[in-house]
């Protein structure tokens, strides 16, 4: 199982390539929902990501919501400005700030 925005190279860490955006979240979020996290904490970088919208920033929102669900904690690492950026907009920081690798 698979994704070409989704690139899991071990237990721990996910790579998300590409446009996160309107057009692709969709899809991804699809995969998303089936994937189950094996380790207690994941992270997922954003270092490949080349653009990211509102609709990528509310589906990573989703994203730390499921693995919560299964016990498991979000880190984000090289979040992109654009994405730092939304969050000031959207006033969302706050839910971010213990998932956000420094």
């Amino acid at each position: 199982m698979s994704h070409p925005q989704w690139q899991q190279s071990t237990a721990e860490k996910v790579s998300l390539l590409g446009d996160i955006d309107r057009e692709s979240v969709p899809n991804l979020w699809m995969f998303i929902q089936s994937w189950a996290p094996q380790d207690p904490k994941v992270e997922i970088a954003l270092d490949h990501v080349q653009r990211i919208d509102s609709a990528g920033m509310v589906m990573l929102i989703h994203l730390i919501e499921h693995a919560k669900k299964q016990n498991c904690h979000i880190m984000l690492s090289f979040v992109p400005e654009q994405l730092s950026t939304l969050l000031q907009l959207s006033n969302v920081e706050s839910m971010f700030a213990e998932h956000i690798q420094i």
